[in-house]
Parts: C-alpha cells; structure tokens; sequence
C-alpha cells in the first residue's frame, strides 16, 4: 500500500499596495501595508511584501502589475481622501472592468456606525480587473482595520465569485 499525501489547500495570490508620498520617500515606515499582509496571510492568500509607492501613476502601475503576476486580490491602503495628492481611486478607475460600489460603500459606512465622521470622506472604490478584486482601503491604521473588518465575511466568496466558482 501507497501513502497517501495530504491536500494541501491552494492559496490564492494576493498583493497590497500602498500609497504614500512619504512613505515611498522612505520619510517614516509604512505600518498599513504589513496589517493587511498579515491579515491576507491569515485568510489563506499568499501575500508577498507590500509595494510602497507615490500615490497617482505608480499606484495604477503596482495594481496592474500584481494582476498581470496572477494577484486574485489587490488590496490598496492611502491615497483616498481629499488632499490634492490623493489619487489612488483615480489610479484605480480606469484598470476596472467592472465596479463593486457595494464594498467601498459599506467600509466607509462602517466607519461612520463607529462614530469616526471623517469615514465618510474615504474616495476609495472597488472592483474587478479580470479575475482580481481590488479594493482600496483608506491609509490610516483604523481605517485599514475598519476596511478588513468590512472584508471579512465576504472576501473569500468574492474572489470566488469573480471568475464564477461559487455556482
């Protein structure tokens, strides 16, 4: 009798990306980019290192990259709010093939239910680019755990979803 080996789960490439002017310029660490990691990581992704960038081009460029290296999920951390610098939903826009208003929408109003007013400035959107979900995240601590909380329940059965093998 063979041994029988084990089956070992596939773990779906995932990447984050973040942006950051000053984080980029290498002014302070970058702390949101590693919790997401880590948290992607937890859920079965396999999730390398996060890529720092400027925000505006570079944000579009490292999402187009982890799709084009096979990411099933981007997630972006920064660059969503009003600040003239902020453009990571510009960046993001133009890679979408399909918009998921659903899931921007419930990260910033979870935001809000928890009394943090200033979610509701969040521009972070979220999508489909081919068979990857991307979903920008606001670049703060709480709201990257905000984001995450949000993602939770339906991450799994999203990245499912998007290339059809949840029916």
């Amino acid at each position: 009798m063979g041994t029988v080996s084990p089956v070992v789960p596939v773990r779906l490439p995932a990447a984050v990306v973040v942006a950051s002017n000053r984080a980029a310029a290498g002014v302070y660490a970058d702390e949101t980019g590693p919790l997401i990691v880590a948290w992607l990581s937890a859920r079965g992704f396999d999730c390398g290192e996060p890529t720092v960038v400027p925000d505006g081009d570079p944000v579009r460029d490292a999402i187009a990259a982890a799709v084009a290296a096979g990411a099933r999920v981007v997630l972006t951390t920064g660059g969503t709010g009003l600040t003239p610098t902020d453009r990571t939903p510009e960046a993001t826009r133009p890679l979408l093939d399909r918009e998921v208003p659903g899931i921007a929408e419930a990260v910033r109003a979870a935001g809000v239910a928890q009394g943090i007013a200033t979610a509701m400035l969040s521009r972070g959107i979220a999508g489909i680019v081919g068979d990857c979900l991307v979903v920008n995240l606001p670049g703060s601590r709480g709201g990257v755990k905000d984001g995450l909380a949000v993602l939770e329940p339906v991450i799994t059965h999203a990245v499912d979803q998007v290339v059809g093998s949840d029916h």
